[in-house]
């Protein structure tokens, strides 16, 4: 009876695990294909073209750093930072945390001077989005995002970014 019991606590803390596992390691995978970043903007698709997407993964001074970018052909583009990076999981966008960034850009390649940029997070933000990584093998990143953003360019505009998700190669 009492081995029993035992094996039924241990079932019991087992299945606990188990069952809150999936949004400890960051959630599922998202929508986007393959070498790709995707997102609403405001509303609008955004799907990044894989020749410019990529993900980059540094070690320095004991943290890792993990970076994902995906632009398009227009020039807008979807980038984020995660410093201090420890594996899957979800990781807030918010002003008491600098080292999780995102920002979204719109380029002007006829004017580039005149190119705007939305970052994430920005004074007295506070939580403003999450990067959820799902999964990290040495070779990719999956996972999903969403945050909201202000224009650092003067006019203090916001842009949403929703539904975003990444499956990138990691260089």
């Amino acid at each position: 009876m009492k081995n029993f019991k035992k094996v039924l606590f241990v079932l019991f803390i087992s299945l606990a695990v188990t069952a809150c596992k999936k949004d400890d390691e960051g959630g599922d995978d998202g929508q986007a294909g393959e070498g790709t970043v995707t997102a609403k903007v405001n509303g609008a698709n955004f799907t990044s073209m894989s020749i410019a997407s990529t993900a980059s993964e540094t070690n320095g001074g004991g943290s890792t750093t993990v970076t994902l970018q995906g632009s398009d052909a227009s020039g807008k583009g979807i980038f984020l930072i995660i410093n201090a990076f420890d594996g899957t999981g979800t990781y807030e966008i918010t002003d008491a945390n600098v080292f999780i960034t995102a920002s979204y850009v719109e380029a002007n390649v006829n004017d580039p001077m005149n190119s705007q940029t939305w970052n994430a997070p920005y004074q007295n933000s506070g939580v403003v989005g999450e990067i959820n990584v799902s999964e990290k093998t040495d070779t990719t990143i999956k996972g999903t995002f969403n945050f909201t953003c202000k224009n650092v360019n003067g006019d203090q505009s916001i842009k949403n970014i929703t539904d975003g998700s990444f499956n990138l190669t990691i260089q």
